[in-house]
């Protein structure tokens, strides 16, 4: 968590979910999505393509109408009263558009007059803050694709939205471009917004997040702090001189929910606690381990553990 110290469900609840659902004829698109965020947060939320994420968040801005359930943000129902949130929210929803000719300046000034009571020292400040004074008066056409996808972020924050929806922000970017737009989003939720993320960057979503929400065809299948998510599955590393022999040997020991080989190691599912335990019990066996140690989880291990399927990069 980048707060360090502050936990998040002390904040207000800024969205919630209850039972989201949406049907297209047969096939059911999202089911029964319970999801809550709260002020302040980065929340990130996962699942394969095809999983029901561009669909949540239509339901979740008002563009997508549930088949049942509700989306409430800012405590309206987004199918029935959604302008009061919709005036509090930003959202970049795939790639922004913007008049290439233009400056990122005159781009975001176009943008302040559609909207309306935005003055002018308010454009200054979001390019500040996405880091794009010096180049504000540059045309559109001349950004790189990182200054592309932060001049979208500061066009989201024009009206100063307590809730900022970002779909994919780093698609398409180099690694240079990444890492800008990973180091803005924590700076969003400092400054007392609150960021809701999807993105399929698994290491770049556990380095800004503080909690993360998991979906699978539709369903949500994890929800929690990023802490708590990489503690969900307790495994221990080990190798022997006989692999084979050794998940053989796991395979009778009580507090041992799991064996899997990888890359020359075998995987138990145990807790770390145990680790003396069981190789006093392997011992007993006649099977004795070169290597054992507690096996680091990243989010990528617990999404491909929870979904069965690896994130398209």
């Amino acid at each position: 968590m980048h707060r360090k110290g502050v936990s998040v469900s002390e904040g207000r609840e800024i969205l919630r979910t209850e039972g989201l659902s949406k049907q297209y004829g047969p096939i059911a698109a999202v089911s029964d999505v319970d999801l809550h965020v709260y002020d302040g947060e980065v929340y990130s939320f996962l699942g394969p393509n095809g999983s029901g994420k561009s669909t949540t968040v239509g339901m979740i801005l008002g563009l997508v109408r549930p088949t049942r359930g509700h989306a409430l943000v800012f405590g309206s129902d987004m199918a029935t009263h959604p302008w009061p949130a919709l005036r509090r929210i930003g959202a970049v929803i795939e790639t922004p558009a913007f008049y290439p000719y233009l400056s990122g300046y005159n781009n975001l000034k176009a943008l302040a007059i559609a909207l309306g009571d935005v003055p002018d020292k308010r454009i200054d400040e979001m390019l500040e803050l996405v880091g794009l004074r010096d180049r504000g008066r540059d045309p559109y056409k001349a950004y790189s694709l990182g200054m592309k996808q932060r001049l979208g972020i500061a066009s989201t924050l024009l009206r100063d939205p307590e809730l900022i929806i970002l779909d994919e922000p780093t698609n398409g970017l180099d690694p240079a471009g990444t890492r800008e737009v990973r180091e803005l989003i924590p700076s969003l939720a400092r400054q007392g917004r609150t960021v809701f993320l999807c993105s399929h960057l698994l290491h770049e979503v556990q380095a800004v997040s503080d909690r993360v929400g998991i979906v699978k065809k539709g369903r949500m299948v994890a929800q929690g702090t990023v802490a708590e998510l990489l503690g969900s599955g307790q495994y221990l590393r080990m190798r022997a001189a006989d692999n084979e022999a050794l998940t053989r040997a796991l395979a009778g020991v009580p507090f041992v929910t799991g064996v899997e080989r990888i890359d020359g190691f075998v995987r138990a599912a145990a807790p770390a606690e145990k680790a003396a335990e069981l190789n006093m019990a392997l011992a007993t066996q006649g099977i004795f381990v070169s290597e054992l140690s507690p096996w680091a989880m990243d989010l990528e291990s617990v999404f491909l553990d929870l979904t069965g399927e690896e994130i398209d990069a």
